[in-house]
């Protein structure tokens, strides 16, 4: 906006201007005082406008975004007949739906198959997969015999009964073995018994490999600092002192490290590329003195996907997300195609030196009209009609599984109308001078003029997500530690706490326990050494088998020959 030429107006003045405008005896001078008027007005209007956007953006910062669909937006049901929209302005997506599911005809619409209801809820025994399980055998009867009511036979049924009980515990629960004692009165010896062979490693190693696991999973999987994990074991009767979880939790690191580093190497080979940053305290950096070190700090999260597996990754202090990108390309196969980058428009999130092909995220797009849908409802409504279709055909390309070439046909034939008829609307609304550059709505446009290719490169190149959404939720685990947490201490700490996300949030990503994940990185930390590769979240349990089927047979060709 620009702000108007100051005029200092007295109220003598002002009423003598309103006197002449309405006898229709203007002076010279009365035009520069109108039009000073209309200005302050108009760049009032503009700023109020804008103070509301502000505001809105700052208490979706605080309280968190609340959803963006169209109904909640703007108020209206996204039915057309509950509306009173136009059935023909939802750019027959429903038309859509039905060809592509093969549904052309209303006989073939009722033999479609419903949405399956909802469950009660309820998990069943099959869910409790980290269960203790114990079987109980019938000790009356076996298969076979003679059924005791009747002249009959009992046979096994193939599902067997079940009871699940839920029972609390101590997240790092504690064994104490006490064994008793017997001493010689003559001689002296002491005489104690055999103990058992967990208690034997127990007392070698009194810190596990599982407890290391799940300190490092509550603090950097899912929020828990150290201080509250030590006031509830303490709770729990089992202490737990911060600083010996930390200790634990390097420790662990110190083990596992090699998998990480095999993890970013095989990240940089990826097809698509998604990044993005957030902000991050480190108190080493921050006592800093030195000028010439830039003050920001940031956490990257950058997710890879190579082949339909997903890879996500954290880096952690002052470099922003363009040049941890660019770190990571340098690990990229000389011979590998660019790979596609998906971000939002901020420059830091990109390095013009690497050769990539850069897309940009509707979702930042769309969000600039949610934010001013308030003031300018109608054309707002417009442009969430236009991002609602293009998902729409998304949602189509995923649930039918096309693949590459014909997810590409298939926006080039139902998207690309309805991306023509949007630019030549975003254009006419400046062309027609309809909306104000300078205002909400007028910003919102420029953007998406601005940064036009990037957003619909989609249409033209095979694989381009549509958004950015998938690292924005890998970033989520970031910004949980940090409201619990606060900080890192130092860089040491950040670079330990970006490899348990990355391995963390990599395991789940590729539905495996994370817990387990690290459990046998620590346990097989000498093979994970000499050949990392093997021991991606994807494939460690494959090489655990295997390792496990080497010793069984070692054993049982070694009881052979004795």
């Amino acid at each position: 906006m620009t702000v108007p030429k100051r005029i200092e107006l007295t109220q003598e003045q002002a009423g003598g201007l309103l006197m002449r405008v309405k006898t229709n005896t203007l002076e010279q001078g009365d035009y520069e005082m109108i039009k000073a008027i209309i200005d302050t007005l108009t760049f009032l209007g503009q700023a109020y406008e804008q103070k509301k956007t502000s505001i809105r953006r700052l208490l979706r910062m605080i309280f968190g975004a609340r959803t963006e669909k169209k109904k909640n937006i703007l108020g209206v049901n996204d039915d057309p007949k509950a509306s009173g929209d136009n059935p023909d302005d939802s750019f027959k997506q429903d038309d859509v739906r039905d060809t592509e599911a093969g549904c052309c005809n209303e006989e073939d619409k009722k033999d479609a198959p419903k949405n399956k209801p909802k469950g009660h809820g309820r998990n069943g025994a099959d869910a409790y997969t980290g269960a203790e399980k114990i079987f109980i055998p019938c000790t009356k009867l076996k298969h076979g015999d003679p059924c005791p009511l009747c002249t009959g036979r009992v046979y096994k049924l193939k599902v067997p009964g079940v009871v699940v009980g839920i029972f609390g515990r101590a997240s790092v629960p504690a064994k104490v073995w006490e064994y008793e004692k017997l001493r010689c009165n003559l001689c002296g010896e002491i005489f104690a018994p055999d103990l058992p062979q967990e208690a034997i490693a127990a007392r070698e190693k009194k810190y596990d490999e599982t407890a290391k696991s799940m300190i490092a999973l509550l603090k950097y999987g899912f929020g828990l600092p150290f201080y509250r994990q030590e006031k509830l074991q303490a709770c729990l009767g089992v202490p737990l002192a911060s600083a010996t979880q930390w200790e634990k939790v390097e420790q662990g690191a110190d083990l596992i490290y090699p998998a990480f580093e095999e993890m970013k190497r095989q990240a940089a080979q990826g097809d698509i590329v998604h990044n993005d940053d957030t902000t991050v305290k480190i108190l080493e950096l921050m006592k800093c003195e030195d000028e010439s070190l830039r003050k920001g700090m940031f956490t990257t999260g950058i997710l890879s996907i190579k082949s339909g597996r997903k890879i996500a990754l954290f880096f952690t202090g002052q470099k922003h997300a363009g040049e941890n990108f660019a770190d990571l390309l340098e690990k990229r196969d000389s011979n590998r195609a660019p790979p596609i980058q998906m971000c939002d428009a901020l420059s830091r999130n990109y390095s013009e030196a690497e050769e990539v092909v850069l897309t940009h995220c509707n979702v930042h797009a769309r969000r600039n009209f949610v934010d001013v849908a308030e003031n300018f409802p109608d054309e707002c409504r417009y442009v969430l009609q236009v991002f609602e279709a293009i998902y729409k055909n998304d949602d189509i390309t995923k649930k039918q599984n096309m693949s590459s070439v014909e997810r590409l046909r298939f926006h080039q034939d139902h998207s690309g109308s309805v991306m023509e008829e949007f630019y030549s609307w975003l254009n006419e609304q400046f062309d027609a001078k309809k909306v104000e550059p300078n205002s909400g709505l007028g910003q919102a446009i420029t953007y998406m003029l601005k940064h036009w290719k990037k957003l619909t490169r989609f249409l033209y190149v095979p694989d381009v997500p549509l958004d950015n959404n998938i690292v924005e939720q890998a970033l989520k685990r970031v910004i949980l530690h940090r409201k619990n947490s606060l900080f890192y201490k130092t860089l040491h700490g950040a670079y330990i706490g970006d490899m348990y996300m990355s391995l963390i949030h990599t395991c789940i990503l590729d539905g495996g326990n994370p817990f387990d994940y690290l459990t046998e990185l620590q346990k097989h930390s000498s093979e994970v050494f000499k050949n990392p590769s093997q021991w991606m979240p994807w494939n460690y349990k494959s090489t655990v088998s295997g390792i496990t089927s080497e010793a069984v047979s070692a054993a049982c060709m070694q009881a052979k020959n004795q």
